[in-house]
């Protein structure tokens, strides 16, 4: 190569050269520029218009196995949601309810046991799915199994004057659901409810373990049930204290606990006026022991309790 290069690169190295054609035509490159930006300001609106949002969504469990004829059944899932977040037009996410997104575990062919899957979330239209956290979720597949039990009535406390009566239709219902946990349901109860007279109101039931605790991963047919107040109103109903007898000179009483220590007795106004408490007779004998208490009811009158006591009597030392 000669000294001094080749003569376009040394045109292209002359300052002088370099800005006549910068400026060659500048009104149409400035407008050509212009044009390219409007463009682009266009094109990418909507994506720099774009917000996102975060959803709890509950997971659904899909199962097709043997096309969907076999009985199984998805307990323990964890966690039981996920957080899905979208992105979209502000006024689209606004408007979206988490039970609008889909987040589904599929199990179909896991055999019975614990699994890990991954969950596949569909994005409603408008929006696109930006992660989900976290991506898998665990839990149990087993044979799906049904019990019958009797439904459990549960009400408020009655008045001390009344004596309500009740009818649950239906008696009975058929918890639905895993058999790993359809074995710790013990009882069916209903939802606490109260009632006036003749009245009667659907409520839902609740499945419960033996501690009292709820059973969640269970479905219940039904899973409400008509309570039904059968009686007219209040009757004559007081509360009154059980007064038990004195123990036989030379034995003393050093414990006592009446259970329960107030019976409710049904009479008529009149009798129930002058009535102020209920004689109880218990036989004593030396010892700690458990006896029923004989109540003395004025004839007329009947009490709607039974009643026990736990004593503790001892011998008196002679002077």
């Amino acid at each position: 190569m000669r000294a001094g290069g080749t003569p376009w690169l040394r045109r292209w190295l002359s300052p002088r050269y370099v800005w006549s054609r910068a400026t060659h035509n500048l009104l149409l490159k400035l407008l050509a520029l212009a044009v390219s930006v409007t463009l682009w300001l266009v094109a990418t609106a909507d994506r720099r218009a774009n917000v996102e949002q975060g959803f709890d969504v509950p997971v659904a469990v899909r199962d097709t196995t043997g096309n969907g004829e076999e009985k199984r059944a998805t307990s323990n899932l964890n966690p039981a949601s996920v957080r899905v977040i979208l992105s979209g037009r502000p006024e689209r996410l606004r408007d979206l309810q988490p039970d609008s997104i889909e987040a589904v575990v599929d199990v179909t062919d896991a055999p019975e046991g614990s699994f890990t899957r991954v969950v596949t979330v569909t994005a409603p239209g408008g929006t696109t799915l930006q992660r989900v956290t976290p991506t898998r979720v665990q839990g149990f597949v087993d044979t799906q199994v049904a019990r019958t039990l009797p439904v459990t009535l549960s009400v408020t406390s009655p008045p001390d004057s009344s004596l309500p009566r009740y009818q649950v239709t239906p008696a009975e219902a058929t918890v639905t659901g895993a058999g790993q946990v359809v074995v710790t349901v013990a009882r069916l109860v209903t939802s606490p409810v109260a009632l006036n007279a003749n009245a009667e109101r659907e409520v839902p039931l609740v499945a419960l373990d033996a501690a009292g605790q709820p059973v969640t991963a269970v479905t219940m047919r039904p899973s409400t049930v008509t309570v039904r107040r059968l009686d007219t109103g209040e009757l004559p109903v007081k509360t009154l204290r059980v007064v038990l007898n004195d123990p036989p000179p030379g034995l003393e009483v050093t414990s006592v606990s009446v259970q329960p220590g107030t019976v409710r007795v049904v009479a008529s106004p009149e009798l129930l006026g002058r009535l102020r408490e209920v004689a109880g007779q218990v036989t004593y004998r030396e010892g700690t022991y458990t006896s029923p208490v004989r109540l003395t009811i004025p004839a007329g009158a009947q009490a709607l309790e039974t009643v026990s006591v736990r004593l503790t009597v001892i011998r008196r030392s002679q002077p």
